[in-house]
Parts: C-alpha cells; sequence; structure tokens
C-alpha cells in the first residue's frame, strides 16, 4: 500500500515539473531567529528541565513550540509555496547530540513530518487542483568525514561511514512514520557524508519497498565550488547515480554568484534541476547582503534560460521572498 501511494507522488510531481517550476518554501531559521525567542521558549513545557542549553537548537521547538513551526508552514504556503520542508536539517541523532536531545531524534523528525503534513493536507483540501508537499529535510550534520582536520591520526575520523548511514536511517524512519511524501537532501558539503544518506536512503527503500522521491542538493560558495572543492560538474558525477527526481544547489552564497554553476549543471544534469539560494551573502552580522527582488529577477533568467526546474529560498529568505 506504501509503495502505491508513494510512487503515485513520484508520478504526480513528474507531471508537475514538466508543466511548471516548482516552488519551494525559504528559509524556516530566519522565521524563528526574527522572534528572538530566548532559552525558555526553546525549552517549553517539554524541556524545562533538560541539562543542556537548546538555545538556537530549532528542532527542539517542534516538540516545545509546535504551533510556532505550524505558523512557519502555514506562511509558506499562503505565500505560494508547493513544497515544504520539515523541521528537521539538524535532527540525526549525530547532529542533537550536541544539544543532548540524540534519544528524541526519531519523536523530532516524526512529529515534524506530521506538523508539516497537516499543515499541506488543509491547503491541498481548499484546493485540491493544487495540491500542496511535505519535504523530509536532511542536513549535512555538524561533523565531517571526508576529511577531519585536527583528528589524529589523519586517516581516522570521529565518526565511519556506517555511523553516518545509521543515523540517517533513524532519521528516514521517524519522516516516512510522519507522513512525508519526499525528501531534501540538502546543503551537500562532505560528498562522503552525503552519499552515506542516499546510501541510507536507497537501503530502506529496499528494505521497506517503498520509494519516495529525493531532491539533491549541493553547496557551492563564492569561488563556484563546493566546499570541499568540487566543481559542479564534479559534483554532480558524483551522485548521477542516484535516482534522484532533482538535483542542484542550495545555500552557500546568494543568487548572482549561483549564476555560473547553474549553467554549468544545466549543461550536464540528465535531471530537473532544483535552486534555492541564500538571501545574498553573510554580513557578519546575522544578516544577508541580498537583495529580494534582485533574487527574484535572476530567478526569472534561469526560468527562461532552461536551467532550473523547482525554486525556492535558503538561509535569511523570508515568505516574502518566496511571494517575490
Amino acid at each position: 500500500m506504501l509503495i502505491s501511494a508513494h510512487t503515485n507522488t513520484q508520478t504526480t510531481l513528474e507531471e508537475l515539473l514538466s508543466q511548471r517550476i516548482l516552488l519551494l518554501d525559504g528559509s524556516m531559521g530566519a522565521f524563528i531567529f526574527a522572534r528572538s525567542p530566548e532559552e525558555e521558549d526553546y525549552r517549553g513545557k517539554r524541556f524545562r528541565n533538560h541539562p543542556k542549553l537548546l538555545k538556537n537548537c530549532t528542532e527542539a521547538l517542534v516538540l516545545s513550540q509546535s504551533d510556532l513551526i505550524d505558523d512557519i508552514h502555514r506562511a509558506y504556503l499562503d505565500a505560494g509555496a508547493d513544497v515544504i520542508e520539515t523541521c528537521t536539517f539538524n535532527a540525526t541523532p549525530l547532529a542533537l547530540a550536541e544539544f543532548g536531545l540524540e534519544e528524541h531524534a526519531a519523536e523530532i523528525n516524526r512529529k515534524a513530518a506530521e506538523i508539516a503534513r497537516h499543515a499541506t493536507d488543509d491547503f491541498t483540501r481548499s484546493g485540491p487542483e493544487r495540491p500542496r508537499f511535505v519535504a523530509g529535510s536532511i542536513g549535512p550534520t555538524n561533523k565531517t568525514l571526508y576529511i577531519e582536520p585536527g583528528h589524529e591520526p589523519p586517516d581516522t575520523r570521529s565518526h565511519s561511514f556506517d555511523d553516518f548511514v545509521a543515523a540517517y536511517t533513524t532519521q528516514i524512519d521517524a519522516l516516512v512514520a510522519g507522513g512525508v511524501d519526499l525528501f531534501a537532501v540538502e546543503t551537500g558539503n562532505d560528498i562522503l557524508i552525503l552519499k552515506a544518506c542516499l546510501f541510507a536512503l536507497e537501503k530502506y527503500f529496499a528494505d521497506r519497498n517503498v520509494c519516495l522521491p529525493v531532491i539533491v542538493s549541493g553547496t557551492i560558495y563564492d569561488n563556484g565550488r563546493t566546499l570541499l572543492a568540487q566543481t559542479p560538474e564534479a559534483f554532480y558525477a558524483s551522485v548521477a547515480h542516484f535516482d534522484a527526481l532533482a538535483v542542484g544547489f542550495n545555500c552557500g552564497v546568494g543568487v548572482d554568484l549561483l549564476r555560473g554553476p547553474v549553467e554549468s549543471l544545466a549543461a550536464v544534469s540528465r535531471k530537473p534541476i532544483s535552486v534555492y539560494p541564500n538571501a545574498g551573502l553573510p554580513d557578519g552580522m546575522g544578516g544577508f547582503t541580498g537583495d529580494r527582488d534582485r533574487t527574484a529577477a535572476l530567478l526569472g533568467e534561469f526560468a527562461r534560460n532552461g536551467w532550473v526546474n523547482i525554486v525556492g529560498g535558503c538561509c535569511g529568505t523570508t515568505p516574502e521572498w518566496i511571494a517575490a
């Protein structure tokens, strides 16, 4: 039954992509930080006595401030997003260990998916001619695998490839249980960690006889390469074996510095392309230097050039950016 439902989602998304460009949501963090939550807000009743500080752990808000997360999803749906992402970017057990929340990873992912599912179902019911979708957000963790500066001996790592596979499997299983339609494996910096996630997805799909669409997204920096110096073409070659719904870039820089990399990707990709840039480069003060209308205009140019199939916003963007 699951495989039939998710196969229909794949077909629906592919049909929509053949007709028009789909719109993703924007930043979760920008919306949260604009409200200046304090430590007690992150804790709420659920984590009132938690032994570690939780400020800036947006995933904790899934359980302590679920109404806030719901409001954010609905703001992006109101702005026109076809796909919203769950508040689970750092919700692997490995990443949550920083805040002492690793044992809550499955619960956070499932609840986050349920919150997003409820919001999208409400919008789809009110406008069935335009279905909305939930993407399970899967980030790169706060660890490294390809290299680990300062770790001795230098040919060893704090965590193995299998550790990352296990952590991602926990997240994937809970997101599916919560009702996501697809996955957004995003902000790929360390290609080995990204491959561990894709391996975990393939194994999970095979073991459970289920297959969900997957967006695979790397991150380009101001030198036109990924953090570990892959060119756009090399990044694509690294993930082309995976049967992705779309491949693209997010985060890192603003849309102006993504023009060259996106054009290069469009020249080689046999998959639809996703692009969701930051609101410009970071300004060093917690903000970003980009311009909303220029971002919208440049994404429009990408569209007219036939370079993109899915667009949205990453760090610093808000519902106003998505509406633009």
